[in-house]
């Protein structure tokens, strides 16, 4: 394609139109990513009957969709510096694309190795555009209210996180199919690799839908109005600051935050994507059990709300930071040591199972807390300084494998315990990590 590379402008000499303007088109962005990712919590019960995996397998699906942050954050860093962040976004979802459309030849012969393929194309197309996007939204204002553009972003993400996989489940579950999953337990042979070769079909039409609608929002990003932003220039005092820095492994704030984002996105998603399992295992059929998600992303929306609505009037965003990872932490001992039996909207239930829901109110700060922290006073490093915070999501991939091994060994309730150190973690770096700003103190 000949494109013309389009000049870049500094976020602050945008008028407040061209803010509103470009902070709308990133909402549709981090919805996508929500879309995509969300529908995982859906993928691993329904890979895990389809394909006959044990906990640990089935949790291959999120490792597989975000070992690519792993491998992609940094060079999609510096992919961005060189080619800029639009067209970077339409690379981006092309190869999301591509990573989609590998799930046609895979729901044909059911190949769960190949479906793993278009998981971990469809993370390396999303790393690309979560580089962009989150540095993006972190430039396009003022730093205090960071934490409310990020919210703000962060309910686009977790609506679409509850519509996707409620509107996946529509679209390849059927009224019929607990009756279905309880006579694959005693199938054999032909009559049972015909029933899983048509479960496992369901996914083709749903996905090459998702191929092209990718395929066009590429196309749709490259030619909108989004402004390039210029986030390699410092003023003066920064420019100093940052004289002797040679690498972003020269800020101690970033490479924490870093881990902190790993803790983050690990225990939020294993709040997320383990919970259908953990409500089945409590006796709740499969398709009751599906609307969970839903509620935990509920939560997390309510945070944001919460957020919005005080930070920075009634408290700061370094205060909510505090608040959510001691509350993560809280809950983390309610879900391992809280038993019995409650009736809570429709369903008869453990409250552990409900206090698994309540983590995603208290993950609803953490990322928006972090980031604007971790990327505080980079300058010029501050493409490359997104990258490692994006290659962190890797939590995404480690954390929920871990759990499914304790899973499998201790129990789906005992697994929880990998949340604790997560929210220590957390804890440490809302009230000590992030102002470190030298390895080495000063004598």
């Amino acid at each position: 394609m000949g494109m013309k590379k389009q000049i870049a402008v500094s976020a602050a000499s945008l008028t407040k139109r061209e803010a509103l303007v470009s902070i709308a088109l990133i909402g549709l962005l981090f919805f996508i990513f929500g879309f995509v990712t969300w529908i995982n919590a859906i993928l691993i019960p329904y890979f895990k009957i389809a394909c006959e995996l044990n906990h640990f397998e089935s949790y291959l699906v999120a490792f597989a969709f975000y070992i690519a942050y792993l491998v992609m954050s940094l060079p999609a860093g510096y992919l961005l510096k060189r080619i800029g962040f639009k067209r970077g976004m339409m690379y981006g979802f092309w190869i999301m694309a591509f990573g989609a459309a590998l799930f046609v030849p895979a729901g044909f012969g059911r190949v769960y190795g190949l479906f793993l393929a278009g998981l971990f194309t469809l993370g390396i197309g999303l790393a690309i555009l979560q580089t962009a996007a989150n540095p993006y939204i972190t430039v396009l204002g003022d730093k205090e209210r960071a934490a409310q553009r990020f919210s703000i972003m962060g309910i686009c993400n977790k609506f679409a996180g509850i519509v996707a996989p409620l509107l996946f489940a529509a679209v390849i579950l059927k009224p019929t199919d607990n009756a279905l999953f309880e006579q694959l337990k005693t199938m054999e042979g032909l009559a049972k690799e015909n029933a899983l070769d048509a479960l496992i079909a369901r996914v083709i039409l749903p996905y090459s839908i998702v191929a092209i609608v990718l395929l066009l929002l590429g196309i749709f990003i490259r030619y909108s109005p989004l402004p390039e932003i210029d986030t390699d220039v410092e003023d003066e005092g920064l420019s100093l600051s940052n004289a002797h820095k040679k690498t972003i492994m020269d800020f101690p704030h970033l490479v924490l935050g870093s881990i902190a984002i790993f803790f983050h996105v690990g225990s939020q998603v294993i709040a997320v994507d383990s919970i259908i399992n953990y409500v089945s295992a409590t006796g709740i059929p499969f398709l009751e059990a599906k609307v969970f998600p839903s509620y935990t992303l509920t939560a997390t929306i309510v945070g944001y709300l919460l957020g919005i609505w005080c930070v920075p009037r009634f408290i700061s965003q370094l205060s909510a930071l505090k608040l959510c990872t001691l509350a993560g932490l809280c809950f983390s001992f309610l879900v391992l040591f809280s038993d019995g039996s409650v009736h809570i909207l429709g369903h008869e239930t453990s409250p552990s199972v409900w206090f698994v829901v309540l983590l995603g109110f208290a993950n609803s700060m953490i990322w928006a807390g972090v980031w604007p922290l971790a990327l505080s006073n980079l300058g010029r490093f501050l493409k490359i300084g997104a990258a490692l915070l994006i290659m962190a999501l890797c939590g995404n991939a480690i954390m929920p494998l871990l759990y499914g091994y304790l899973a499998d060994i201790y129990g789906l309730k005992q697994a929880y315990w990998v949340l604790v150190p997560c929210y220590m973690y957390l804890i440490f770096y809302a009230f000590r990590g992030h102002k470190i700003t030298h390895w080495k103190r000063a004598r």
